[in-house]
């Protein structure tokens, strides 16, 4: 990975139930531009580009008048793809990192694996089925989808909290940390892929 390589990425994607465009920039500055007709899931995607400091723009369009789980679910696909597409072979990431991040009451342990191989451990309880609106249980089919598509290994868990918005966030905000410092340039690694097999595509 060169310093001067771009590593930005759109995708476009289109079903019956969602339309959905991203773009992502993994070496920008968390500057987002978000609109999925979904508040709350707004918000958070705000949090992920803001603490990543990967630009990201979503645009999605879907059928909220059923629910939110297909748009919400689409996104996590699109955002994952484009993510991994900027990612090429990987070539002088980091690779790994974990943190514990603290809001309030609540503290939340993510780690990650930018491996090319999908797989997510969920350890997550919310308070309550909803957020405003918004179902709980649709933060794990984000980070379902987002894992699956991008090619990574994530662990999230939280170890414990009282209010459901606090505990999303956290989550959130545990990922964008983690993927942040995992896909940086490692200084040692001057373009080699971290990986005695010679490749990070699974």
């Amino acid at each position: 990975m060169s310093s001067t390589t771009p590593r930005r990425a759109e995708i476009s994607r289109a079903t019956k139930e969602t339309e959905i465009s991203v773009s992502v920039d993994l070496d920008g500055s968390g500057k987002f531009d978000v609109s999925t007709g979904v508040g709350f899931f707004d918000h958070m995607l705000e949090q992920l580009s803001r603490h990543s400091l990967i630009d990201m723009t979503v645009r999605a369009k879907g059928d909220l008048h059923i629910d939110d789980h297909h748009t919400v679910e689409d996104v996590g696909i699109a955002l994952g793809q484009a993510i991994s597409r900027a990612l090429g072979e990987r070539r002088g990431i980091c690779r790994y990192a974990s943190l514990d991040l603290a809001m309030d009451e609540t503290l939340t342990r993510a780690a990650i694996d930018v491996s090319g191989r999908p797989f997510l451990v969920w350890n997550v309880a919310f308070t309550s089925p909803k957020i405003g609106t918004f179902d709980t249980e649709l933060v794990r089919e984000f980070f379902q989808a987002l894992s699956q598509n991008a090619g990574v290994t994530l662990h999230v868990k939280n170890h414990y909290g009282a209010n459901s918005h606090h505990i999303a966030e956290t989550c959130f905000k545990a990922v964008a940390r983690v993927l942040r410092t995992a896909i940086e340039a490692d200084p040692r690694q001057a373009g080699a892929i971290p990986s005695t097999k010679g490749t990070l595509k699974g």
